[in-house]
This record gives structure tokens, sequence and C-alpha cells, in this order.
């Protein structure tokens, strides 16, 4: 009698979906990664000597920490070590920079013999969770200056020092949190300048200074009118003319930021990237050169794919870092449309239902936590795909769960996972 209560417990506790769509998502990654790494030659997937091997043990471990995670571990221990986690992983992410080799450019790995770690992995599941911690606190209000401060500074901290490690593509993951603070209270409008600082950071590297500076007259200039037309009132006059010029004030340091930035802060390999992705140069011997094989090799699959061990730009490996970075390239050219189109949905029905079970909660700590998860495995899908598609810089981000490395995997298992204790823990009293 007692194990029929707890199997009745477990299915309507635990979101199952959720732990499908991760199956899915991790097995159809591993088969993924052999055919990137075969190239041609028969030789087993389980074989050890190749990635596709070693990413066999990292599943099997990764399944042992989600059992850990979700059958073990109290899931308010994690509510209980939030900033203390936080502050270590900081560390880590500091002693890093200054105790790591170059690893293509950046400082961001720990080497213990065989085995290397990326701290950075671990900063987005506890800045998360602190995150979580701060704004699930009854008396937090975001439209209050100084609660709105402290949750930017858990996320910007972390970024900042992953951005002097030089991996932007880490770093670029943490403006997925603002989802979680527009979810909490945050102005929309926020958002809405954040669009506009992205567009007007774009128009001032592939035109001129001046050119943004004529945009950001007239945009004033339109604002003043239309507003400045809708009311008499001296006092709301006044209001408007001063928004408008502190705007227009942050939108002129801004442009030239942006020039500064781009011309005089960037590294030449990423000033480079940033251009071919705008169209400004061309040069697919050199820095476009991945990107346009992966295209080839996307383009070429067609609708339903060249098949299983079949894609030729895969097995002669003309796409570098297949089996991680460019895993999704793998897809579209041995599954075809269908197949990215499948994966694609994989992603979407996850995020769908982690959204929906953090609406569900009771606990504000597990709601944000919830929409945290699911920002950062959207940030990851949205950059990965634009990468592999030149639609965005390429960065360096592993697709969660399906890229090769044990490091980002055990990460991302940890991350969802903490989540589904969260939520079953919340379903066993209802």
């Amino acid at each position: 009698m007692q194990e029929q209560a707890l199997d009745r417990g477990l299915k309507k506790t635990v979101d199952w979906r959720l732990i499908v769509i991760y199956l899915a998502l991790v097995l159809f990654g591993w088969i993924n990664i052999y055919a990137a790494v075969q190239s041609g030659e028969p030789s087993s997937i389980f074989d050890l000597s190749c990635n596709a091997g070693k990413q066999a043990l990292w599943i099997v471990g990764a399944v042992i920490l989600s059992a850990l995670l979700l059958f073990v571990i109290n899931p308010y221990f994690w509510e209980s070590i939030s900033i203390p986690a936080y502050l270590v992983v900081l560390l880590l992410l500091i002693l890093v920079i200054f105790f790591s080799n170059n690893v293509k450019g950046s400082h961001s790995w720990f080497e213990l013999g065989p085995v290397k770690f990326q701290p950075a992995e671990l900063s987005k599941i506890t800045t998360s969770l602190l995150l979580a911690s701060v704004l699930s606190k009854p008396n937090f209000k975001m439209n209050n200056w100084k609660h709105f401060l402290l949750a930017a500074l858990i996320v910007l901290v972390p970024m900042l020092v992953i951005v002097a490690e030089s991996e932007t593509g880490s770093a670029l993951v943490y403006v997925g949190f603002i989802f979680a603070l527009y979810r909490e209270g945050l102005s929309g409008w926020i958002l809405v300048l954040l669009g506009m600082a992205v567009l007007l950071f774009v128009l001032t590297i592939i035109t001129h200074w001046w050119v943004s500076l004529i945009v950001i007259g007239v945009c004033a200039l339109l604002y003043l009118v239309h507003f400045l037309r809708r009311t008499s009132s001296l006092r709301l006059r006044r209001r408007v003319v001063r928004n408008g010029l502190i705007t227009a004030a942050a939108a002129v340091s801004l442009v030239f930021a942006a020039d500064l930035l781009f011309n005089k802060v960037l590294k030449d390999y990423q000033r480079e990237r940033i251009e071919v992705v705008l169209g400004m140069k061309k040069d697919l011997k050199g820095v476009g050169y991945n990107v346009h094989q992966s295209l080839i090799a996307i383009g070429s699959g067609g609708v339903f794919g060249k098949g299983y061990l079949k894609g030729t730009q895969t097995a002669f490996g003309f796409v570098p870092e297949q089996s991680t970075d460019f895993i999704f390239c793998t897809v579209g050219e041995e599954w075809g449309f269908v197949g990215t189109l499948f994966v694609i949905v994989l992603y979407g029905l996850m995020i769908f239902w982690i959204v929906r079970d953090a609406e569900k909660a009771r606990s504000a700590f597990t709601r944000v936590y919830g929409y945290c998860v699911a920002s950062c495995l959207f940030m990851h899908l949205f950059i990965n795909i634009g990468m592999t598609l030149g639609l965005m810089p390429v960065i360096g981000i592993p697709l969660p769960f399906f890229s090769y490395g044990g490091s980002s995997l055990w990460a991302f298992t940890a991350m969802l996972f903490i989540f589904i204790a969260l939520d079953r823990q919340e379903k066993k009293y209802f």
C-alpha cells in the first residue's frame, strides 16, 4: 500500500512532460554528436576516444544528478544557500581569470587533469537562485529604485566578470534575466528602451555616428510635438520636456559609447564577427567561414535531410566545432527542415511548460526561479541557432542539453531539475 501511494504521488507531482522532453533532447543530441565526429569512419557511439563516447558518460552522470536533485535533496535547501553559493561561484569566476590557460582567446576554464570546468555555467544557476530569493521577499518592490538596483547588481556583477574573461556569449545570456524582472513588475518601457538601444548601436556601427544623432533629433522632436499637443497642463508639459531631454541625452551618450566600444574596446576578431553578421564585410575563408559552411550544411538538407550519417558537410568536417557550438547544422543537413523544426518545437514546449508551472506556483521563489530558467534556455536557443544561421555573431555558446560537453550538460540538468523539484514540492500540498 505504501509503494502504491508513493507511485501515485510521483505521478501527480512530477512534471513528467519536462523530463520526457529533456531525455529526448539529450538522446537526440547524443546521436547527432556522433554524426558530427564519426567523419565517415565506422566506429562505436560508445567509443571513449571520441566525443560521442565521452558524452555517453556525461549523460549517465547527468541522469544520476537529476535523480539526486529530484528525489534526495530537499528543495528548500536551494533558497537557504542562495547567498553563499552566489558568492562562491562569483569568487571562482574571478579566480579563473588569473589561474586558467588561454582557450581560444578566453580565460574561463579550470583544468584539473583531463577534466575541464567552466564556472560561468554554474553562475547561471546561482544567479537565478539569488535573484529568486531576493525578488520573492514580501517587501520587495520593483518600482523601488533601491530594490531594483539590488536586483540589477545581482545580474550585472557576474555578467561583467564573465565579460572580463572574454566569454561574450555567456555574458549575453544574462540579458535574458530581464524577462524575469519584467514578470515581477519591471516597467515595459525598459524593454522598449533596451530594444531601441540595440537598434541605435547597430545603426551607429553600420553608418556613422552623425546619422544616429540625426535620428535621435527627429525622434525627440516627434516625441515633444506628440505629447505637448495632448496636454495643456504646464506641470505635465515640463515633465514631458524633462523626460525627453533626459532620454535624448542618454541616447547621444550611447551613440558615442557605441562608437568607442566598437572601434576601440572590442578585439579585432569580435569586431569582424559583428561586421560579417551585419553584412559590412564578407570573409568566407576567415571569420565568416564557420557560418558559411553551416549555411551550406543546413541548406543542403532540404525538407527531410540527407539521412543519418549521410551528410557530406558533417562527415568530412567542413564545419568547425560541429559537435559543440554548431551542432544545429548537423540536424539541418541530416534531418532537414523537419528535424530542425522538431528540435525547436521541443525547446518551445519545454520553455512553455516551465513558464506555465512557474505561473501556477504558490511560492514566489519557485515562480521567479522558473522564469530565470526559461529565460536562460531561451537566450541560449536564440543565440545558438541565430549563430548557425548567420543572424548572430559567432560567440561560442552551446545548445542546452544538445551540444557536446559535460560542464554544460550537467549545469543545465541541475538548473532544470532544481525547478522540477521545487515544482514537485509545490504540488505535494494541492
